[in-house]
């Protein structure tokens, strides 16, 4: 070993520390106060903890003023002096009038569920929830959904359906007897019937299934008609009819049928594949008086967990329905679908909007219809990028509406940056909402009232709070000068003074590459330029840095202009990075998406290929390597790692 390594490698790994040590704002809510000035608002935060191979999770709270009548245009943040650590918690959900908080806590194996109600001064209520009764909640983004009524007398939730008993045996064979333990010398227990799970991260997970907790009777019941054949995720509350006569819990299910264009009986996955058919679903909340009338005969849909009404499917005619979201006067419900995706066999494609009116006095027996809002965009109107290419959501504000009822904030990636769209729910008019001349990523974390509070970065620039506040301006002016966006003062800029200090020399360009000589079926939307995230050091010297190429995974992922610790790691050791978007990423429009299937190796890296020339004359002007074109699709990914490692080292 070089006697230089081991001072070399402990610098690296201080250095590592250093971004590491960073941390990442992964949501808000906004809590509402008696003053339209006023709010408060809540981020969850984490940090990794290199040693116990884990993540820290903390709270940090801050006073929003905004000062409208003061002339004062800016907002004031007033944060806690320190994050609060929450240990051994799995969520945190504040109820809608912000005077109560739901705190999850998912037990060990074998241990039950603690769900704990707290108040502004201590814990008001605390839930064992036995594991015969259900399991851990589910707290990703699929399959989660915690949701408070408006009474906040009662929360739907998500949890793992009870295991099924295992059949136990003994000298005479099968027995029916309670008790049989493990370790019993005399009795045995079988691995019991085998039940398909989502695998990947859902491996060993019980079915995602429907439970409501009763708050001041302290107990938790599971939801009644909906098929064992589903799997249940994202549960909101339905608007109460008149009287709150009839309470019920709108959420997606998906099928067990769920495979490659439905002819598979097996859930083959669904944490990276939006492609998963799924439908949005109606069934009445556990917790209430007598049934509704009219609900519709028991369907083949699967098999009824218990009497009364069956679920009601609202999207018969979608092969796709996700993230159901009630206007606050509930007389709209929005929602998106990725009905491209499950059609086409795309793991990603390009999503619609949808909205369904809502009537007050809704009744099981009775079909909706259903408005599409934003439709599939199959080609931008132009090829550099202004013009908007979809919608591309990989999530949903828990409440995305501002308070005019009819605007939707949603965070979408534009080709390789990722920005915040208001889209006008009644017109279907969208609008980009964040900078247009910038290389920074947004991501909207929470509405405070006509404003938005998000969360802005780079591949060298650590997040950093943004709040952008609606302006009184003419129609003619358009929605995009509607907004301006006040960076906020905030604890995170502390932490990340060190790194940027670390990248001060970098800088970022996104790269259009064209497409080397289409094909004629090509479609319009696959001949548009490529994309490449460019991040390069401006110090002496740096122009013989040698460049790590990042291509994402997928195919159908994309790589958007987000701060990314690892990446910006390597940029402060003096590695430049190109971060290609090839064709086939989500970003571009629906054709230069399909345009990939079937032909990954002589498009993708063909692609790659055929104009590494061009980027490279962007990067390294003065190299005079020269490019071999590929003879096979197999040569194809074989020179793509060969002329990276050769040629772009090679100026190093």
């Amino acid at each position: 070993m070089d006697a230089m390594a081991p001072e070399e490698y402990a610098s690296q790994s201080k250095l590592l520390q250093e971004f590491t040590n960073v941390p990442s704002i992964d949501s808000a809510s906004i809590l509402k106060t008696n003053d339209e000035d006023r709010s408060r608002a809540m981020f969850s935060i984490s940090q990794p903890d290199l040693l116990a191979n884990t993540n820290r999770k903390y709270v940090l709270y801050s006073h929003i003023t905004t000062r409208a009548g003061t002339g004062t245009t800016s907002p004031d943040f007033q944060w806690s002096p320190f994050p609060t650590e929450t240990t051994g918690v799995s969520a945190t959900v504040p109820s809608p009038s912000g005077s109560k908080l739901l705190v999850v806590r998912n037990g060990e194996r074998g241990c039950p569920t603690k769900l704990e109600i707290v108040c502004q001064s201590h814990v008001e209520k605390e839930i064992h929830v036995a594991g015969s009764v259900h399991g851990p909640l589910y707290t990703d983004e699929w399959f989660h959904g915690v949701s408070w009524n408006q009474e906040e007398t009662l929360v739907a939730y998500v949890a793992e359906a009870p295991a099924t008993p295992r059949p136990a045996f003994n000298r005479s064979g099968y027995t029916r007897e309670e008790g049989c333990s493990e370790g019993d010398c005399s009795a045995w227990k079988g691995q019991g019937v085998w039940e398909e799970d989502w695998g990947e991260t859902y491996s060993k997970k019980g079915r995602p299934s429907l439970f409501v907790l009763d708050i001041p009777r302290g107990e938790v019941v599971a939801a009644k008609g909906v098929p064992t054949s589903l799997s249940v995720g994202q549960v909101v509350w339905a608007p109460e009819s008149p009287g709150g006569r009839h309470k019920y819990l709108v959420f997606v299910g998906w099928s067990e049928r769920n495979g490659f264009f439905q002819n598979t009986a097996r859930k083959l996955g669904i944490k990276y594949c939006s492609n998963r058919p799924c439908a949005l679903y109606a069934a009445p909340c556990p917790i209430q008086g007598p049934e509704p009338p009219g609900n519709p005969p028991a369907t083949t849909d699967g098999k009824s967990g218990s009497g009364g009404a069956v679920a009601r499917n609202l999207t018969p005619g979608f092969s796709s329905a996700l993230f159901p979201r009630f206007s606050r006067d509930g007389r709209l419900l929005v929602f998106l679908s990725s009905k491209q995706a499950v059609d086409s066999g795309a793991h990603n494609a390009t999503d619609s909007l949808h909205v369904i009116n809502w009537p007050s006095d809704w009744k099981m027996d009775e079909q909706l219809d259903v408005t599409q809002v934003v439709p599939v965009v199959m080609c931008p109107e132009d090829d550099d990028g202004g013009c908007f290419p979809g919608l591309y959501c990989s999530s949903v504000l828990p409440d995305p509406w501002l308070s005019d009822g009819r605007t939707v904030i949603l965070t979408s990636s534009w080709r390789s940056a990722e920005v915040i769209l208001s889209v006008d729910v009644l017109s279907g008019k969208v609008a980009r909402i964040t900078p247009e001349d910038s290389c920074y990523s947004w991501r909207a974390l929470a509405l405070d009232g006509t404003n938005v509070l998000a969360v802005s970065s780079s591949p060298i620039d650590p997040p950093s709070i943004s709040y952008g506040r609606r302006l009184a301006v003419t129609p003619a002016e358009g929605e995009a000068r509607r907004w301006t966006w006040d960076e906020v003062t905030s604890p995170f800029m502390a932490s990340n003074s060190k790194v940027k200090s670390l990248l001060l020399h970098h800088s970022v360009s996104i790269l259009k590459i064209p497409v080397p000589s289409p094909s004629a079926d090509l479609s319009d939307g696959g001949k548009l330029p490529l994309e490449a995230i460019f991040v390069s050091c401006s110090c002496k010297g740096s122009s013989r840095s040698p460049t790590v190429v990042v291509l994402h995974g997928g195919p159908h992922s994309v790589s958007v202009s987000s701060y990314s610790k690892s990446s910006a790691f390597l940029a402060s050791l003096g590695f430049n990075l190109l971060v290609v978007n090839y064709r086939g990423t989500p970003g571009y429009g629906e054709e230069a998406l399909q345009s990939l299937p079937g032909k990954v190796g002589s498009q993708y890296a063909r692609s790659l290929i055929e104009r590494g020339g061009d980027v490279k004359i962007m990067m390294f002007p003065e190299d005079i390597h020269e490019i071999n074109l590929p003879r096979s699709d197999f040569e194809s990914f074989l020179n793509i790692g060969v002329w990276f490692k050769k040629h772009l080292n090679a100026v190093a």
